[in-house]
């Protein structure tokens, strides 16, 4: 919402009964989730920011322009026949304009920060409308989604200020909430269509939608996600180092690595500690379904249990459990004999590991920081050498089929479409707006699958 040009429209509210009113509407925004969490707008605000909580308002306000009431009125028109002399042609004609919009789930394409985007209408179709903003564009990516209004003003279209960032599970929330309220069944395509005096009735619907969806992440990441290794083990990430026996020389060390059949060497001072050929891990009994699991594997698909790192008079093996501690400190021990003294063990959970992280990282000096050149080139060529594999592996969202093969019929091109979106949307998002993976181009991919007329 450009506040400077509707701040008489707003203070207009307190006039006669238009506070009622809006009300009103304000509760079919956010009602049934003050209800549902006997909480007040003020809780509400505390939870998600006040910045978010006015971003409601304003999604509410927005839908209450475009209002009649019983006795014909539309605040709208009241507000201009007796202020308008005060508002000026520009600040009238974007509020007429408010009045007429809808709001609409769109997919956001060819960002230009701090300029423009596309803007594709996922509900009533048709072709992107190019959109003039200076704000949204400079946080969202590529096949983001969000609920918005666009609005015609001087000559462009802009988006109007309540703006709802969408999910790609809010995105399958809201279809499915649409599908309900519409009474139709659910679709082969994703969302429904519909027409714009539809889509006027039913605004609450997004605000409500996301609102909800919204919480219920924040809940799930107050409780945090179970995290597993590829074993089903519990992760926790414990780094033992051997000190060398007083005499004992790393060449020595080295040899007998070299000799264990489970390292895998890289050179004379690091090894993997690989997996045995065997059937792929289970997830264990009582885990939860929803954990995350964290697995690393070789470009050939071998399983990495740990690594083995020999620097100095230490021998540091680094592992993500508490039994493949276990088992790497008895695999050294008896593999090492005298070589080592007894190890020492330190411990951390994911959750320290990640704020260490974040204090190495503040604390690194230069010398121990890779170019941004670099790290670009690197994480560019994990991701190709990556995805060339994918594309002949069966993909549970094109129904087990490779993407080669699911792009042979018209409904598989759609899915894979939607498959690459997701891609390359979370692939933007990895790192925010400066990190080297958010800006790795996927366009290859969409050329080799003979999509590339379709990356609109």
């Amino acid at each position: 919402m450009a506040a400077d040009e509707l701040t008489g429209l707003i203070r207009y509210l307190n006039q006669e009964d238009w506070q009622d009113c809006f009300s009103e509407v304000l509760g079919d925004h956010i009602g049934p989730v003050l209800e549902s969490g006997d909480i007040t707008f003020e809780d509400l605000a505390e939870m998600i920011g006040p910045d978010v909580a006015m971003t409601l308002w304003g999604c509410a306000f927005e839908d209450f322009l475009g209002l009649d009431w019983d006795d014909g009125r539309n605040f709208v028109d009241v507000y201009l026949k007796r202020r308008g002399w005060k508002e000026g042609p520009r600040n009238s004609a974007y509020m007429r304009a408010l009045k007429t919009s809808v709001m609409s789930l769109y997919e956001v394409s060819d960002i230009k920060p701090g300029q423009s985007l596309m803007a594709r209408d996922l509900l009533r179709g048709g072709d992107p409308i190019l959109v003039h903003d200076g704000t949204a564009t400079r946080t969202l990516r590529q096949w983001d989604r969000i609920a918005a209004r666009l609005v015609p003003s001087d000559g462009k279209t802009i988006l109007a200020g309540g703006l709802l960032a969408y999910s790609w599970g809010a995105c399958a929330a809201l279809a499915a909430n649409l599908y309900r309220v519409l009474r139709k069944r659910q679709g082969k395509t994703e969302f429904p269509k519909i027409d714009t005096q539809t889509l006027r009735e039913l605004a609450p619907t997004f605000t409500l939608t996301w609102l909800f969806r919204t919480l219920e992440d924040m809940a799930r990441q107050m409780d945090g996600p179970a995290l597993f290794n590829g074993d089903g083990e519990d992760l926790v990430f414990y780094e033992v180092c051997f000190p060398l026996t007083n005499g004992v020389t790393q060449k020595t060390v080295a040899d007998v690595l070299d000799g264990i059949t489970a390292l895998r060497p890289e050179n004379r001072s690091f090894w993997n500690w690989l997996k045995e050929p065997m059937s792929d891990p289970v997830q264990k009994a009582g885990r939860d379904e929803n954990g995350k699991f964290l697995r690393t594997e070789m470009d050939d698909g071998t399983i990495v249990l740990g690594t083995l790192d020999l620097k100095g008079r230490q021998l540091r093996l680094q592992v993500n459990s508490k039994e493949r501690a276990e088992r790497g400190r008895a695999m050294l021990q008896a593999g090492l004999g005298d070589l080592v003294r007894a190890p020492l063990m330190q411990i951390m959970t994911p959750v320290q590991a990640m704020e260490d992280r974040g204090t190495q990282g503040r604390e690194a000096s230069p010398e121990l920081q890779i170019p941004p050149e670099e790290e670009a080139r690197i994480i560019g060529r994990m991701l190709e050498r990556h995805y060339r594999q994918v594309l002949d592996e069966p993909v549970p969202a094109l129904g087990d089929m490779t993407p080669r093969q699911a792009v042979q019929t018209a409904s598989g091109r759609k899915k894979t479409v939607a498959w690459l979106k997701g891609i390359e949307n979370v692939t933007a998002r990895a790192q925010g707006s400066g990190g080297a993976m958010a800006a790795y181009d996927f366009g290859w991919m969409w050329h080799e699958l003979g999509l590339i007329e379709l990356r609109k």
